[in-house]
C-alpha cells in the first residue's frame, strides 16, 4: 500500500518537530558538530521558533582555534618570503624541463625551504608527540596546505601525511625503527606503488604477484605513475599475495628499500603540469618476512584510508589556488577599465568573482569537516573523502578558468601563475581517483546504505 503523502501544512511541521521520527529526521541534516559547538536541550528546538535565548543556549562557534590561527598566519609569511619569490624560478624550470624529470625547484634551494620551515615550527603538524611531532591533527593539516598552496612553488612539509598514515597505522617491530621515526622526522623519503597498466581508478585490479618462496617474498610485476620514486629512500609496494581473495584478503603492502636487487625505474611519464612520475619494475624483488608492512592479505584497507588523506590534501589545494586566484582577480577587476568603464562593473565579471567564492567556502566548509572527522578518531571517511576531492577539484579548474579569461592575454602568458595553475590543477580530477569514479562511489554508498545520520 502506498503511503500518504505528508502536506507540509503548519500542523504537519509542528507534529513532525515533535515526534521522535521527525526530530531524528531533522537532527541528521543540522550539519557536523564542531568541537567548539555545544548544543543543548534548547538547541533542539523547531527551527522557526528560535528566539535571541535560544541563539544564546547554542552557541555554534565556525572560528578556527587560536592555534590554528597562529599557525596560520606563520605560514602565511613563510609563503610571502620564500616561496612566492620562487614562482617565476619554478615557472621556468618547468617550461625548460622537456622530457625528463629535473626537479622544479632547484636543490640547494629547496633545502633551505625545509631549514627554513623546520626553524619555524612547520616540521611534523600530524606527526605523534612521542615521535617527536606536533600532534596538532588534520585540521591543522589542513590549514596548513591550503596556505602554502597560495603558491604555485610545489614545496611539501615533511612528512608527506598519506604515507605518514598509512606507516603509522602498520608499522610493527623493528619497522618503527628503520621507517617510520625517520619518515616522520624528515630524515627519510618514501613513495608509494599502486597504479599499474590495467589498474589504475580500481586499485582492486592489480596483477602485480608477490609469492613466497624459500623463505622469502618475491615480487613481479610492474607500476606506472609513481610519484617521487627515483627520490624515494623506501617504497611502499601493493602486491597481490591471494588472487583468489583480491582485495577482500589478498592484497599485501610490502617496504623495498631503494637499490634493491631486481627493482628498477628506467622511465619518466612527461605529463601534463609539474608532475613527473616513474614507471617502477620489479624483476623477482626478493624481500624478507620484516619487510611485509601490516598484515598479509590486509594491505588493501590502510591503502585505502592512505588514499583518503591525499584526497583531502588535494581539496585543500584546490582551496589554495582558487585563493589565489581571487586575490589577483579582484583587484584587477577594480583597476582595469575596458570600453570607458571598470571590469568590477559588468555583469559577467561580478558573476565570476561571486560564484568564485563561494564554491570555495563551500569547498572549504566540507574539508574542514572531514579533517575534524579525522581528528575525532573515525575509521571510515571514505565517501567524505571523495566527495571534497571531487568538488576541490573540479572548483578549482572553474576559478582558475575564469581568473585567466579575466585577465585576458596576461592570464595566458608564463609571466602570471595562472597557466601555470591551469595545467598543475588538471591533473587533480584524474589522480587519486577521477571525478566519474568518486560520483559513482558516492551515489553507490548512498543507494546502499541511505542517508547517513549525520
Amino acid at each position: 500500500m502506498t503511503k500518504p503523502v505528508l502536506s507540509l501544512s503548519k500542523g504537519n511541521l509542528e507534529a513532525l518537530e515533535t515526534s521522535t521520527a521527525g526530530r531524528a529526521s531533522r537532527d541528521r541534516h543540522v550539519g557536523f558538530r564542531h568541537p567548539a559547538m555545544t548544543y543543548t536541550a534548547a538547541a533542539r528546538a523547531p527551527y522557526y521558533n528560535t528566539g535571541a535565548r535560544n541563539r544564546k543556549e547554542r552557541p555554534m562557534d565556525f572560528e578556527l582555534p587560536e592555534e590554528l590561527r597562529m599557525l596560520r598566519e606563520t605560514v602565511a609569511r613563510f609563503v610571502r618570503e620564500e616561496l612566492i619569490p620562487l614562482e617565476p624560478v619554478v615557472i621556468r624550470r618547468e617550461a625548460e624541463r622537456g622530457l625528463t624529470d629535473t626537479p622544479l625547484i632547484p636543490p640547494e634551494a629547496e633545502e633551505k625551504l625545509k631549514s627554513k620551515a623546520k626553524e619555524i615550527g612547520l616540521y611534523g603538524i600530524d606527526v605523534p608527540e612521542e615521535y617527536g611531532g606536533q600532534n596538532m591533527g588534520m585540521l591543522a593539516k589542513a590549514v596548513v596546505i591550503e596556505e602554502l598552496k597560495t603558491s604555485i612553488v610545489p614545496f611539501t612539509l615533511p612528512p608527506d601525511s598519506p604515507n605518514l598514515w598509512m606507516l603509522r597505522e602498520s608499522c610493527k617491530g623493528d619497522q618503527v625503527e628503520k621507517y617510520f621515526i625517520p619518515y616522520a622526522t624528515g630524515e627519510k623519503k618514501s613513495a608509494i606503488a599502486i597504479t599499474e597498466p590495467s589498474a589504475g581508478s580500481d586499485p582492486a585490479a592489480m596483477q602485480m604477484r608477490a609469492e613466497y618462496k624459500n623463505g622469502k617474498w618475491v615480487l613481479n610485476g610492474q607500476k606506472i605513475f609513481i610519484s617521487g620514486a627515483r627520490r624515494a629512500d623506501f617504497i611502499i609496494v601493493m602486491a597481490v599475495t591471494d588472487p583468489k581473495k583480491g582485495s577482500r584478503g589478498g592484497i599485501t603492502a610490502f617496504i623495498v628499500d631503494k637499490d634493491t636487487k631486481g627493482m628498477s625505474i628506467p622511465s619518466v611519464f612527461s605529463t601534463i603540469g609539474e608532475h613527473a612520475p616513474y614507471a617502477v619494475f620489479f624483476d623477482d624483488v626478493e624481500v624478507p618476512d620484516g619487510q611485509v608492512l601490516g598484515e598479509i592479505g590486509n594491505g588493501f584497507a590502510p591503502m585505502q584510508n592512505r588514499l583518503g588523506v591525499r584526497r583531502m590534501e588535494i581539496a585543500c589545494r584546490s582551496l589554495g589556488y582558487a585563493r589565489r586566484c581571487l586575490e589577483l582577480m579582484i583587484p584587477q577587476a577594480n583597476q582595469r577599465k575596458t570600453f570607458g568603464a571598470l571590469l568590477a562593473d559588468r555583469q559577467q565579471v561580478q558573476w565570476w568573482i561571486a560564484d568564485s567564492f563561494q564554491e570555495m567556502e563551500m569547498v572549504r566548509w566540507i574539508t574542514w569537516r572531514l579533517a575534524w572527522k579525522m581528528d575525532q578518531g573515525g575509521h571510515d571517511w571514505r565517501r567524505d573523502a571523495a566527495m571534497v576531492k571531487l568538488q576541490g577539484s573540479e572548483m578549482v579548474g572553474r576559478v582558475v578558468d575564469r581568473a585567466m579569461q579575466l585577465f585576458g592575454g596576461m592570464g595566458m602568458s608564463k609571466d602570471m601563475p595562472l597557466e601555470y595553475m591551469a595545467r598543475a590543477c588538471r591533473v587533480w580530477r584524474i589522480f587519486e581517483g577521477p571525478s566519474e569514479v568518486h560520483r559513482w562511489f558516492i551515489a553507490r554508498d548512498l543507494l546502499r546504505n541511505g542517508m547517513p545520520n549525520s
